[in-house]
């Protein structure tokens, strides 16, 4: 970004040019320094906003931070650094992603009989298995998406679990997970849009801040 100063001279006041210069880089330091500050903060608050508003929760929105260099003090080579803790979720909502299985095969997704794993992640049919102590089935449909199924019962949460009826009352052929070969995310975020927007505002804040600092 290139800048100009322009210095009127009076010659009847013999003027310290030196020192005017001196000044108008401390102004020109506190002005790029503010704006910098400001293009990061808001660049921060309008990527949470748009985290939360795609219904991500604030869990997500929070990751993104912010910092700004120097960390201390003023510079004309002021910066702000704008970046998310959680890289990969944040960048998957941003470009859509088509996702297919690390190994080759299927992609489980699991169903709501499955329920949810600890913490909130998505569950593996694996570790269902280990948790409900009921064995899963590969059911291979033609017309659809695979399935794996449990035989068992439905508990109030509408989740599959071991059947202790001797009769075999309730017992039912739960769908636990649904296999495809690949899924595309759906782009939920623009974060380049919101980017674009701080650093096109970056020269507009530096010419505010620069008029308001100085001292006349």
């Amino acid at each position: 970004m290139a800048m100009k100063l322009k210095l009127d001279i009076d010659p009847d006041i013999d003027p310290d040019i030196v020192a005017m210069m001196a000044a108008e880089v401390a102004a020109g330091e506190r002005a790029v320094t503010a704006a910098m500050r400001e293009a990061g903060s808001g660049l921060k608050s309008a990527w949470r906003l748009q985290i939360t508003g795609a219904g991500l929760g604030t869990r997500l929105a929070n990751s993104i931070r912010s910092q700004n260099f120097p960390r201390s003090g003023e510079s004309l080579e002021a910066a702000a650094l704008v970046w998310s803790k959680a890289p990969v979720i944040v960048g998957a909502h941003d470009t859509g992603p088509l996702i297919r299985s690390k190994d080759g095969f299927w992609l489980a997704i699991p169903l709501p009989a499955a329920g949810k794993s600890l913490r909130g992640r998505r569950i593996t049919p694996g570790e269902w298995e280990r948790r409900r102590g009921l064995r899963l089935r590969f059911v291979y449909r033609r017309t659809g998406p695979s399935l794996l199924v449990a035989e068992g019962r439905l508990n109030t949460k509408g989740q599959a679990v071991v059947s202790r009826s001797k009769t075999g009352r309730g017992k039912v052929t739960a769908p636990i997970f649904l296999l495809v070969p690949q899924v595309k995310l759906p782009k939920r975020l623009d974060l380049a849009r919101d980017a674009n927007r701080a650093l096109d505002s970056v020269p507009g804040l530096i010419v505010a801040n620069w008029v308001d600092g100085r001292i006349v």
